[in-house]
């Protein structure tokens, strides 16, 4: 009796099982929530050399490895109905070089999205910073223009903890982003003022962009308000402008910025400009930027970021390369980078950077492998 108990209880329990497998298998095709597994990996071998500094410094040449901002990211959706949908994203750092990482320390968000355009609540680039970032070929790379457009590269911050960089993530802010009509659209962000009770200013952040992007041609106007970041009742702002055009076989991009700090002791502003050419060579492709950054004007003391005010404070960059894919998603490439300090100046590299005194000149050479999945 026992024995046929057992050999009736097993046909029950595979039937079980086979069920439950088969309404799993079936469940992705069901679900409203549509999930997306992605990422990069991106890392290369550097050696990094720095010339003698104005004042007799001069380190020593460093071979390392580098990660470019390799990252880990689920994301998704939810039809909701009446052409409206919940979105999310989590974004996380991975290093290749050393094996650490942060869940969400990169863009990070949960929103709604419709016919009105997107709304979403987050850890997220700022408009004004995503407006050109496209433009940089090199850009989440050491040779990225940030280290002299922007001032700097604010990987994620808020309110305090960096505020010299116009090229951010920014915590705790809401985002607006239009629908295109046309190849119009636009991008507002409110960096809140969370920070009030810590530091006696009450500062905030608000970001603005409009772009057009149709066919082979990019415009795009951004302007960003850092308000009381310097000092109480005084705003810093930048407004940058930017252009690109993809020709058959040829990208040619540029963007001018001008920053304007406003601090304690008076006022601080700073000119930049860009070009970026990217050029089919075969299969792989040519790959060039230069930056220059004029001298600091104004009457403020202070230095804010790589920043200040005076004669010989200006640099420029200059970034050649070759990128050669060996697949849709895996690509090497070799860069050549260098800052041009003037004698005043000690602008590094915004990701990797180095450590420079006032008129040494870090440069870079790079061979790395990218991953996209």
């Amino acid at each position: 009796m026992i024995a046929r108990t057992n050999r009736m209880a097993a046909p029950r329990c595979l039937g079980a099982v086979a069920a439950a497998l088969c309404a799993m298998a079936a469940w992705p095709a069901l679900a409203d929530n549509a999930v997306t597994v992605y990422g990069r990996l991106n890392a290369a071998a550097e050696y990094v050399t720095v010339t003698t500094a104005t004042d007799g410094t001069k380190p020593g040449g460093l071979s390392r490895l580098t990660s470019n901002r390799s990252v880990f990211g689920l994301r998704g959706e939810e039809e909701l109905g009446y052409g409206l949908k919940a979105i999310w994203q989590i974004e996380s750092t991975l290093s290749i070089d050393t094996g650490a990482g942060q869940i969400a320390a990169r863009d990070t968000r949960l929103g709604l999205q419709g016919h009105f355009g997107t709304l979403f609540m987050g850890n997220w680039d700022t408009p004004y910073t995503s407006s050109t970032k496209g433009y940089d070929p090199y850009y989440p790379t050491t040779a990225g223009y940030m280290a002299l457009m922007g001032n700097g590269a604010a990987a994620t911050t808020d309110n305090v903890e960096n505020t010299s960089s116009f090229d951010r993530r920014q915590k705790n802010s809401l985002h607006y982003q239009t629908p295109k009509w046309n190849g119009l659209g636009g991008a507002f962000a409110w960096g809140l003022p969370e920070e009030r009770n810590t530091v006696p200013r009450n500062p905030a952040l608000y970001s603005f962009a409009a772009g057009y992007d149709r066919g082979p041609l990019n415009l795009t106007l951004a302007y960003e308000i850092h308000h009381a970041y310097q000092t109480a009742g005084r705003n810093d702002d930048a407004i940058k402008a930017g252009v690109s055009y993809q020709f058959p076989s040829t990208r040619i991009s540029a963007a001018y910025e001008r920053l304007h700090y406003r601090t304690a002791t008076g006022d601080l502003t700073r000119n930049s400009y860009y070009v970026a050419l990217v050029q089919q060579a075969g299969t792989g492709s040519v790959r060039a930027g230069f930056t220059f950054a004029s001298d600091g004007a104004g009457s403020a003391t202070e230095t804010i970021g790589s920043v200040r005010s005076g004669a010989q404070t200006g640099a420029f960059q200059v970034t050649v390369g070759y990128d050669y894919p060996l697949s849709k998603r895996t690509a090497v490439y070799a860069y050549y980078s260098r800052i041009n300090n003037r004698s005043n100046a000690a602008y590094d590299f915004a990701i990797n950077s180095v450590g420079v005194h006032a008129g040494a000149d870090p440069q870079t050479f790079a061979l790395g492998m990218r991953h996209n999945f």
